[in-house]
C-alpha cells in the first residue's frame, strides 16, 4: 500500500505538542509545577504567604505552559526541513519505505520501538526522542488506515 503526503503546519504543531506532553519528564514537571501553583493559591488564600510568592508560582506556571504549548513546537517546526517536504510511503508486511525527491529509506518493522496514535497522525518512534509522523488523512480509505494500524499493533512491540 502506498500513501503520499505533505504536512499541514497546524496539525504538525499539534502533533509536536502531543509528543511533548507524552514525555514522562514533561508530565512530572507539569504535575510538580501545578501542585506548587495550587499549594501557593491555598497558602495565599489563608494569608500564610505573601502575594509575591503566589504571583511567582503563577508566572512560573504560565511560562512553562507557554514554552511547552507554543515555543517548543514552533521552534522544532521552523528548524526542521522535514515538514516542508513531500513524501511517498510504502507499507507492506515486512517493511516501510519512505521516498522523497532526494532518495529513499527502508525500515523493517523491527526498527521502530513503538507507535502512538494521535488525532491526526501515527507517530512511529525509533527511540525515545526520534520519531516520524504519518498523517492519517494521507490514507485513501478507512480500510487502508485500518490495515496499517493493525500492522503497527502487531509488528511494533510496545
Amino acid at each position: 500500500m502506498t500513501v503520499q503526503f505533505g504536512y499541514d503546519k497546524k496539525q504538525v504543531i499539534q502533533a509536536l505538542r502531543y509528543h511533548f506532553l507524552m514525555r514522562p519528564e514533561i508530565k512530572i514537571l507539569l504535575i510538580f509545577i501545578n501542585v506548587f501553583a495550587i499549594l501557593s493559591a491555598i497558602l495565599f488564600a489563608y494569608k500564610i504567604i505573601q502575594p509575591v510568592s503566589f504571583l511567582m508560582f503563577s508566572v512560573l506556571w504560565f511560562i512553562l505552559m507557554l514554552v511547552i504549548w507554543r515555543v517548543l513546537p514552533s521552534s522544532i517546526y521552523k528548524r526542521s526541513s522535514t515538514f516542508k517536504d513531500h513524501f511517498i510511503m510504502h507499507f507492506n508486511e515486512n517493511a516501510v519505505t519512505l521516498e522523497t525527491e532526494r532518495g529513499s529509506k527502508d525500515w523493517s518493522w523491527e526498527s521502530f520501538s513503538k507507535f502512538i496514535e494521535s488525532p491526526y497522525f501515527f507517530h512511529l518512534y525509533f527511540d525515545a526522542r526520534s520519531f516520524f509522523i504519518i498523517p492519517k488523512e494521507a490514507f485513501v480509505d478507512i480500510a487502508d488506515l485500518q490495515k496499517v494500524r493493525q500492522w503497527m499493533k502487531t509488528k511494533i512491540s510496545k
